[in-house]
Protein backbone atom coordinates (compact mmCIF):
# COMPACT_ATOMS: atom_id res chain seq x y z
CA UNK A 1 0.00 0.00 0.00
CA UNK A 2 1.33 3.43 -0.96
CA UNK A 3 2.08 5.47 2.18
CA UNK A 4 1.06 8.75 0.55
CA UNK A 5 -2.60 9.69 0.61
CA UNK A 6 -4.45 9.86 -2.69
CA UNK A 7 -6.77 12.52 -4.06
CA UNK A 8 -9.04 12.44 -7.08
CA UNK A 9 -9.51 15.86 -8.70
CA UNK A 10 -12.18 16.13 -11.39
CA UNK A 11 -11.91 18.85 -13.99
CA UNK A 12 -8.19 18.92 -13.25
CA UNK A 13 -7.00 20.16 -16.63
CA UNK A 14 -7.41 23.89 -16.13
CA UNK A 15 -8.30 26.65 -13.68
CA UNK A 16 -9.28 25.73 -10.14
CA UNK A 17 -8.85 22.02 -10.83
CA UNK A 18 -5.30 22.43 -12.09
CA UNK A 19 -4.35 24.70 -9.20
CA UNK A 20 -5.89 22.26 -6.72
CA UNK A 21 -4.05 19.28 -8.19
CA UNK A 22 -0.72 21.09 -7.96
CA UNK A 23 -1.41 22.25 -4.40
CA UNK A 24 -2.39 18.77 -3.22
CA UNK A 25 0.72 17.32 -4.85
CA UNK A 26 2.73 19.91 -2.93
CA UNK A 27 0.91 18.75 0.22
CA UNK A 28 2.13 15.20 -0.36
CA UNK A 29 -0.83 13.55 -2.10
CA UNK A 30 -0.82 11.18 -5.01
CA UNK A 31 -3.13 12.57 -7.69
CA UNK A 32 -5.73 11.04 -9.98
CA UNK A 33 -6.32 13.71 -12.60
CA UNK A 34 -9.71 13.59 -14.29
CA UNK A 35 -11.07 15.48 -17.25
CA UNK A 36 -12.34 14.87 -20.76
CA UNK A 37 -9.23 16.14 -22.61
CA UNK A 38 -6.08 14.06 -22.09
CA UNK A 39 -3.58 16.69 -23.25
CA UNK A 40 -3.79 19.13 -20.31
CA UNK A 41 -4.05 16.28 -17.81
CA UNK A 42 -0.90 14.63 -19.14
CA UNK A 43 0.98 17.93 -18.87
CA UNK A 44 0.02 18.26 -15.21
CA UNK A 45 0.88 14.62 -14.51
CA UNK A 46 4.32 15.19 -16.01
CA UNK A 47 4.78 18.28 -13.84
CA UNK A 48 3.80 16.37 -10.68
CA UNK A 49 5.76 13.23 -11.57
CA UNK A 50 4.77 9.94 -13.19
CA UNK A 51 5.10 8.06 -9.89
CA UNK A 52 2.73 10.47 -8.11
CA UNK A 53 0.03 11.22 -10.68
CA UNK A 54 -2.12 9.28 -13.12
CA UNK A 55 -4.62 10.45 -15.73
CA UNK A 56 -8.24 9.22 -15.80
CA UNK A 57 -10.07 10.54 -18.85
CA UNK A 58 -13.80 10.26 -18.17
CA UNK A 59 -17.10 12.13 -18.31
CA UNK A 60 -18.29 12.44 -14.71
CA UNK A 61 -21.91 12.80 -15.83
CA UNK A 62 -21.89 9.08 -16.73
CA UNK A 63 -22.03 6.64 -13.82
CA UNK A 64 -19.82 3.99 -15.41
CA UNK A 65 -17.16 6.50 -16.39
CA UNK A 66 -17.20 8.03 -12.89
CA UNK A 67 -16.65 4.55 -11.48
CA UNK A 68 -13.67 4.10 -13.81
CA UNK A 69 -11.95 7.09 -12.17
CA UNK A 70 -12.15 5.38 -8.79
CA UNK A 71 -10.97 2.09 -10.29
CA UNK A 72 -7.94 3.90 -11.71
CA UNK A 73 -7.15 5.32 -8.26
CA UNK A 74 -7.41 1.94 -6.56
CA UNK A 75 -5.26 0.26 -9.21
CA UNK A 76 -2.57 2.94 -9.20
CA UNK A 77 -2.41 3.87 -5.53
CA UNK A 78 -4.45 1.37 -3.54
CA UNK A 79 -7.45 3.52 -2.60
CA UNK A 80 -8.96 6.99 -2.28
CA UNK A 81 -8.56 9.46 0.60
CA UNK A 82 -9.95 12.67 -0.89
CA UNK A 83 -12.35 13.50 -3.72
CA UNK A 84 -12.40 17.04 -5.09
CA UNK A 85 -15.50 17.41 -7.25
CA UNK A 86 -14.48 20.36 -9.42
CA UNK A 87 -15.71 19.40 -12.91
CA UNK A 88 -18.36 21.83 -14.12
CA UNK A 89 -19.79 23.73 -17.05
CA UNK A 90 -21.16 27.29 -17.23
CA UNK A 91 -23.82 28.01 -19.86
CA UNK A 92 -25.47 31.43 -19.39
CA UNK A 93 -29.10 32.14 -20.20
CA UNK A 94 -32.17 33.72 -18.68
CA UNK A 95 -34.99 31.59 -17.30
CA UNK A 96 -37.06 32.12 -20.45
CA UNK A 97 -34.23 31.72 -22.98
CA UNK A 98 -31.85 29.03 -21.74
CA UNK A 99 -31.98 26.01 -24.04
CA UNK A 100 -33.21 22.74 -22.57
CA UNK A 101 -30.01 21.00 -23.67
CA UNK A 102 -27.86 23.58 -21.87
CA UNK A 103 -29.88 23.27 -18.66
CA UNK A 104 -29.72 19.47 -18.82
CA UNK A 105 -25.97 19.51 -19.46
CA UNK A 106 -25.26 21.70 -16.43
CA UNK A 107 -27.39 19.51 -14.20
CA UNK A 108 -25.77 16.34 -15.56
CA UNK A 109 -22.18 17.53 -15.04
CA UNK A 110 -22.40 19.98 -12.14
CA UNK A 111 -24.86 17.97 -10.05
CA UNK A 112 -24.79 14.45 -11.46
CA UNK A 113 -20.99 14.48 -11.60
CA UNK A 114 -20.74 15.25 -7.88
CA UNK A 115 -23.17 12.45 -7.07
CA UNK A 116 -21.59 9.93 -9.44
CA UNK A 117 -17.99 10.35 -8.34
CA UNK A 118 -18.80 10.62 -4.64
CA UNK A 119 -20.92 7.47 -4.61
CA UNK A 120 -18.37 5.56 -6.70
CA UNK A 121 -15.63 6.55 -4.24
CA UNK A 122 -17.67 6.02 -1.08
CA UNK A 123 -16.57 2.43 -0.35
CA UNK A 124 -12.93 3.56 -0.50
CA UNK A 125 -13.63 6.74 1.50
CA UNK A 126 -15.25 4.67 4.24
CA UNK A 127 -12.12 2.53 4.45
CA UNK A 128 -9.79 5.53 4.60
CA UNK A 129 -12.07 7.78 6.70
CA UNK A 130 -11.54 10.21 3.87
CA UNK A 131 -13.39 13.30 2.76
CA UNK A 132 -15.02 15.10 -0.14
CA UNK A 133 -14.55 18.73 -1.15
CA UNK A 134 -17.08 20.00 -3.67
CA UNK A 135 -16.53 23.13 -5.73
CA UNK A 136 -19.77 25.05 -5.51
CA UNK A 137 -19.98 28.80 -6.10
CA UNK A 138 -21.33 32.03 -4.71
CA UNK A 139 -23.83 31.38 -7.52
CA UNK A 140 -25.04 28.47 -5.39
CA UNK A 141 -25.85 30.86 -2.55
CA UNK A 142 -27.74 33.65 -4.33
CA UNK A 143 -29.12 34.30 -7.83
CA UNK A 144 -27.30 35.92 -10.76
CA UNK A 145 -28.65 37.76 -13.75
CA UNK A 146 -29.03 35.44 -16.78
CA UNK A 147 -27.53 32.43 -14.99
CA UNK A 148 -30.58 30.62 -13.68
CA UNK A 149 -29.53 27.15 -14.82
CA UNK A 150 -26.05 27.53 -13.38
CA UNK A 151 -27.55 28.91 -10.16
CA UNK A 152 -29.84 25.87 -9.96
CA UNK A 153 -26.95 23.47 -10.43
CA UNK A 154 -24.62 25.11 -7.91
CA UNK A 155 -27.45 25.55 -5.40
CA UNK A 156 -27.97 21.81 -5.69
CA UNK A 157 -24.26 21.20 -5.10
CA UNK A 158 -24.35 23.30 -1.92
CA UNK A 159 -27.37 21.47 -0.49
CA UNK A 160 -26.05 18.08 -1.59
CA UNK A 161 -22.85 18.90 0.31
CA UNK A 162 -24.76 19.56 3.51
CA UNK A 163 -27.09 16.56 3.12
CA UNK A 164 -24.21 14.20 2.30
CA UNK A 165 -22.33 15.51 5.35
CA UNK A 166 -25.29 14.45 7.50
CA UNK A 167 -25.56 11.04 5.87
CA UNK A 168 -21.88 10.14 5.67
CA UNK A 169 -20.52 11.60 8.91
CA UNK A 170 -21.38 8.40 10.76
CA UNK A 171 -18.82 6.61 8.58
CA UNK A 172 -16.14 9.16 9.42
CA UNK A 173 -16.44 10.69 5.95
CA UNK A 174 -16.57 14.49 5.87
CA UNK A 175 -18.18 16.47 3.03
CA UNK A 176 -17.54 20.19 2.57
CA UNK A 177 -17.54 22.72 -0.25
CA UNK A 178 -15.84 25.90 -1.36
CA UNK A 179 -17.91 28.66 -2.94
CA UNK A 180 -15.67 30.91 -5.04
CA UNK A 181 -16.69 34.18 -6.62
CA UNK A 182 -15.74 34.80 -10.25
CA UNK A 183 -12.29 33.28 -10.58
CA UNK A 184 -9.45 34.38 -12.84
CA UNK A 185 -9.54 31.34 -15.14
CA UNK A 186 -10.26 30.75 -18.83
CA UNK A 187 -13.99 30.86 -18.03
CA UNK A 188 -13.52 34.51 -17.11
CA UNK A 189 -11.67 35.32 -20.36
CA UNK A 190 -14.76 36.81 -22.09
CA UNK A 191 -15.02 39.37 -19.28
CA UNK A 192 -11.56 40.71 -20.09
CA UNK A 193 -12.97 42.08 -23.32
CA UNK A 194 -15.76 43.80 -21.41
CA UNK A 195 -14.10 46.40 -19.15
CA UNK A 196 -17.44 47.60 -17.77
CA UNK A 197 -18.28 44.07 -16.62
CA UNK A 198 -14.89 43.70 -14.93
CA UNK A 199 -15.30 47.10 -13.28
CA UNK A 200 -18.75 46.13 -12.00
CA UNK A 201 -17.38 42.89 -10.54
CA UNK A 202 -14.50 44.70 -8.88
CA UNK A 203 -16.92 47.20 -7.35
CA UNK A 204 -19.09 44.44 -5.90
CA UNK A 205 -16.18 42.52 -4.34
CA UNK A 206 -14.88 44.33 -1.22
CA UNK A 207 -11.30 43.26 -1.98
CA UNK A 208 -11.65 44.81 -5.45
CA UNK A 209 -10.49 41.95 -7.70
CA UNK A 210 -11.24 38.48 -9.01
CA UNK A 211 -10.27 35.37 -7.06
CA UNK A 212 -7.10 33.60 -8.19
CA UNK A 213 -7.39 29.80 -8.68
CA UNK A 214 -4.49 29.22 -6.29
CA UNK A 215 -6.45 31.02 -3.56
CA UNK A 216 -9.34 28.61 -4.02
CA UNK A 217 -6.94 25.67 -4.09
CA UNK A 218 -5.45 26.65 -0.73
CA UNK A 219 -8.92 26.54 0.88
CA UNK A 220 -9.63 23.16 -0.75
CA UNK A 221 -6.33 21.97 0.71
CA UNK A 222 -7.39 23.11 4.18
CA UNK A 223 -10.76 21.37 3.99
CA UNK A 224 -9.16 18.18 2.64
CA UNK A 225 -6.45 18.09 5.30
CA UNK A 226 -6.10 17.15 8.96
CA UNK A 227 -6.52 20.71 10.26
CA UNK A 228 -10.19 20.48 9.20
CA UNK A 229 -10.74 17.11 10.88
CA UNK A 230 -13.97 18.24 12.61
CA UNK A 231 -15.22 20.54 9.84
CA UNK A 232 -18.21 18.92 8.14
CA UNK A 233 -21.09 20.23 6.04
CA UNK A 234 -19.55 23.67 5.52
CA UNK A 235 -19.99 25.83 2.41
CA UNK A 236 -16.96 28.11 2.66
CA UNK A 237 -17.06 31.26 0.48
CA UNK A 238 -13.81 32.25 -1.21
CA UNK A 239 -15.10 35.53 -2.50
CA UNK A 240 -13.22 38.48 -1.04
CA UNK A 241 -16.25 39.40 1.07
CA UNK A 242 -18.82 39.42 -1.75
CA UNK A 243 -21.34 37.28 0.14
CA UNK A 244 -21.00 39.50 3.24
CA UNK A 245 -23.11 42.12 1.45
CA UNK A 246 -26.91 42.22 1.59
CA UNK A 247 -26.96 43.60 -1.96
CA UNK A 248 -27.41 47.27 -1.13
CA UNK A 249 -25.23 49.64 -3.18
CA UNK A 250 -22.13 51.19 -1.67
CA UNK A 251 -23.40 54.68 -0.89
CA UNK A 252 -19.88 55.82 -0.04
CA UNK A 253 -19.07 55.62 -3.75
CA UNK A 254 -21.95 57.91 -4.71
Amino acid sequence: MNARKTAIVTGAGTGIGRATALRLAQDGFNLVLNGTRPGPLEEIAKEIGADKAVVAVADVSKRDEAASIVATSVKAFGGVDVVVNNAGVVLPGTADMLADADFDRMMAVNVGGVRNVTLAALPELRKSKGNVVNVSSVSGMRGDWAMYGYNASKGAVSLMTQAMALDLGRYGVRVNAVAPATTNTRLAEPLKGAPKAIEALHKRIPMGRLVEPEEVASVVSFLAGPDAAFVNGVILPVDGGLSASNGQPNFLDQ
